[in-house]
């Protein structure tokens, strides 16, 4: 079997984050490439939840259209996903297992349990690898979730048979942990952020590492106080990170600006969610692209990238703190919900090597002398009209530098038929579906990362021998489509998502087939 997808659903606070996790933790330890996605309302409990684990031979990005097997915890999940259940897949439903955790004596959440017992037999897994997996996964909590999903086990039948795949296994982790641990690789000290969705898990990972590496992280009151903190951190020679949302981030524009001109570097995790306003605070989107291009009063060098996977992620949270202190800018990473917060197997050598930052360039850099006033080489304040003119050009001149410091590092990447004249153009979370869609139709996708400054000539080689260029982007307007048109590129087509849901792969191939073919 070459893949395998299974759909568990139920209310909110039925678990089924953990269920979801462990299913894939099952599939790995079978050598398959997994890949979690996470559904889930703005409440924290009741509404309607659910993930879908996608197992296969080879690395995966995206949610399929249909699933091999639906695991209801509740009538609701058969009633909403029915219509995805693949021809000749099957249900199991909780009725069995709620009446093995009454005989058991064990709390209700313990259905999930019987259940993925119930899958595991179902789908030819021994049991001896659900052990394993339910060990590690509870702790001293485990005999019981043993002894459960044993049962569940034992009264399931066998339907399919996936069979192991022997290759080298890789961790799985979620995008908004491999930020974490990229920023951790890259030196950082100090974390800090207000709580808000999708970058609130960033926060409580770092926290839960921050004994181990020396990190300070911190829960102010505010996103203004988020901003202005991490900026004292920055004076004081520390390298600092922040973590928001859209609405966080408006609140700390100001800051931003501070930041380019006391010439304070910063690093702001930026995850994005339908707007404008509250929005959808638990869903996705690729909405803040122009607004973290633009974002500040006045005119000053930043550093924008929008990692597409976690290995990127990974990646790239390492390089933008790393030449955010060296040239003393802002810095920012664009992710999303769907990012941050799905599941990808990690493998540490496709994340590239992290570089030092080396020495700054001190002919364009200042010291560190805090002034939000225009000010000389000193900090001392003016407002006389040559040193006013110079600074500002020095200020602005980082973008150079920086530029050529980026000439040396993938910032386009390319992946399909390098030889076909139909490209997708994607950005962001929009990658991994990209990259699949493309491979059935025979096509290129280009994927720039950096978005500021922007990498024009890699931008050019990757678009050699392109006739038709389509932009697939999770927004309405098509913010990747303008910014690449300011740059002289023609974008002949948009194909976008905007109801805070991913592509699935069958659905951005029809629309791929009929806009580029």
């Amino acid at each position: 079997m070459d893949e395998f997808s299974v759909l568990i659903g139920g209310k909110a606070g039925f678990g089924i984050d953990k269920s979801g996790a462990i299913i894939g933790r099952l599939m790995n330890r079978s050598g398959y490439r997994v890949y979690i996605y996470r559904d889930y309302p703005s409440i924290i409990r009741g509404g309607h939840t659910f993930s879908i684990i996608r197992a296969a031979k080879n690395r995966i990005a995206a949610s399929p259209d249909k699933v091999d097997l639906i695991l209801a915890l509740d009538q609701e999940t058969l009633n909403r996903h029915k219509d995805r259940l693949r021809e000749g897949g099957f249900v199991i439903e909780a009725g069995a297992s709620l009446k093995i955790i009454k005989e058991e004596n064990a709390p209700e959440i313990m259905r999930n349990t019987s259940m993925i017992g119930a899958m595991a037999k179902a789908v030819g897994i021994d049991f001896a690898v659900v052990e394993s997996v339910l060990r590690s996964a509870f702790g001293n909590q485990a005999d019981l979730n043993v002894k459960i999903a044993r049962r569940g086990f034992d009264e399931a039948k066998e339907l399919v048979k996936i069979e192991g795949i022997k290759q080298e296994s890789l961790p799985l982790i979620s995008g908004n942990e491999a930020i974490s641990l990229g920023l951790i690789e890259g030196g950082l000290d100090a974390y800090i952020s207000y709580p808000m969705t999708p970058t609130s898990p960033v926060l409580h990972y770092l926290a839960g590492l921050a004994g181990d590496f020396g990190i300070d992280v911190i829960h102010p009151e505010s996103e203004i106080s988020v901003i202005l903190m991490a900026l004292g951190y920055a004076y004081a020679g520390k390298r600092a990170a922040v973590g928001t949302s859209g609405g966080g981030f408006c609140l700390m524009t100001e800051g931003v600006s501070f930041s380019g001109m006391a010439e304070l570097p910063v690093v702001i995790v930026l995850g994005q969610r339908p707007g404008p306003s509250t929005g959808l605070p638990t869903y996705s989107s690729q909405s803040e692209l122009e607004f973290a291009l633009h974002a500040g009063h006045g005119e000053f060098t930043r550093l924008v990238v929008a990692p597409g996977d976690a290995e990127e992620a990974y990646g790239w949270a390492s390089a933008a703190l790393e030449l955010s202190g060296k040239y003393r800018i802002p810095a920012i990473i664009l992710t999303d919900k769907e990012l941050g917060e799905s599941v990808f197997n990690f493998d540490r050598a496709a994340a590239g090597a992290v570089r030092d930052a080396g020495p700054f360039a001190r002919d364009t850099v200042s010291p560190r002398k805090v002034n939000s006033y225009e000010h000389d080489e000193a900090g001392i304040t003016t407002e006389d009209p040559a040193t006013t003119k110079r600074m500002q050009e020095r200020r602005l001149g980082k973008k150079v530098l920086l530029s050529a410091d980026l000439e040396g590092r993938e910032c386009v990447k390319v992946y399909g038929n390098r030889k076909s004249k139909n490209a997708l153009l994607c950005w962001g979370s929009n990658k991994g579906v990209c990259v699949e869609a493309a491979r059935r139709l025979d096509m290129k996708v280009i994927q720039p990362v950096v978005m500021e400054p922007f990498p024009v000539q890699q931008f050019r080689e990757a678009m050699a021998g392109v006739k038709r260029l389509i932009s697939v982007e999770s927004n309405a307007t098509g913010q990747l489509a303008r910014l690449v048109n300011t740059h002289d590129f023609k974008v002949d087509g948009l194909i976008s998502k905007y109801d805070g849901r991913p592509f699935s792969c069958g659905e951005l191939e029809a629309h791929a087939r009929r806009t580029a073919l």
